[in-house]
């Protein structure tokens, strides 16, 4: 148990230090790269008729403001983020657009929602980092009425994610210290392996396990590239911790690795992706 608090620990300080405060800096970078799993999760938002949405991992808020302008008036959708500067953020666009959404600050993995208060949980790329993710997809499990929807996107292997890996393979050579992904613990592809996702959903409360494979083409401008890769991922984590020279050796080096997935004013990659989707199951669950 100590070690599983520590590690609950060690994610509330990453997300609400330097990696909270970096995605929330590029918030309108990200929004823009990413909007096409906004669309697609917004459209199951729509295709399942519901009402009531969770949105788990929901950074500073753009999916939930999405689905709340769909929802219109008489819905509600809820977005949940471990990250105090998101989650600041995401309550700021809600008041000036005046969308009816609403944020909590609260690791859900064991926050106390309300029992089969949403009809829907949606995701983008923010269930990966549970330690305990049976308990926590169990938890969600109970904030969902029976047969209600659970849709969310992952990233499959890192191999098939060249764009997502290039910085930290370019920097491994100037930074030996600099922590590596391990496949095993929470992180962007703890949930690459789809058996393993079945598993942890069928374990916690989930039936009618559908996950399939979807391409993504993305893109940001080539004008951001470096704060982009300077501030995210591991290199981006790491690089505060490096003296003047050695980061500007890193920067040139990382910045010339990305050079396949520039054209022009552009960036563009494709995210290869798990798309998930389950009903919260009326079998006895507790």
């Amino acid at each position: 148990m100590d070690a599983a608090r520590r590690a609950d620990d060690e994610q509330a300080a990453r997300w609400k230090g330097r990696a909270g405060h970096a995605w929330d800096d590029l918030k309108g970078v990200l929004d823009e790269m990413f909007r096409p799993f906004e669309e697609l999760l917004v459209e199951a938002v729509a295709a399942e008729r519901a009402k009531h949405v969770l949105d788990v991992g929901c950074g500073t808020g753009g999916i939930a403001l999405a689905v709340a302008r769909r929802l219109g008036p008489e819905g509600r959708c809820v977005g949940i983020d471990i990250s105090e500067p998101m989650i600041s953020t995401a309550r700021e666009c809600a008041d000036q657009e005046d969308v009816p959404a609403s944020f909590v600050c609260a690791d859900a993995q064991d926050h106390a929602f309300e029992p089969g208060s949403f009809d829907a949980v949606i995701s983008r790329f923010g269930v990966m980092f549970f330690n305990d993710p049976v308990r926590a997809f169990a938890n969600l499990r109970r904030a969902v009425r029976d047969e209600g929807a659970l849709r969310f996107v992952v990233w499959r292997d890192p191999a098939e994610n060249p764009f997502m890996t290039t910085a930290q393979r370019a920097a491994a050579p100037l930074l030996p210290d600099m922590p590596v992904r391990r496949p095993d613990e929470p992180g962007q592809f703890a949930f690459a392996d789809p058996d393993k996702v079945r598993r942890i959903l069928a374990e916690s409360g989930w039936a009618g396990i559908d996950i399939r494979p979807v391409d993504v083409v993305c893109t940001l401008p080539e004008k951001e590239l470096v704060r982009y890769l300077t501030r995210l991922g591991p290199v981006g984590m790491y690089l505060p911790e490096v003296d003047a020279q050695t980061r500007e050796r890193v920067v040139e080096t990382v910045r010339a690795a990305f050079a396949p997935f520039v054209h022009g004013p552009e960036v563009r990659f494709t995210a290869a992706c798990w798309t998930v989707g389950a009903r919260a199951s009326t079998a006895k669950f507790s």
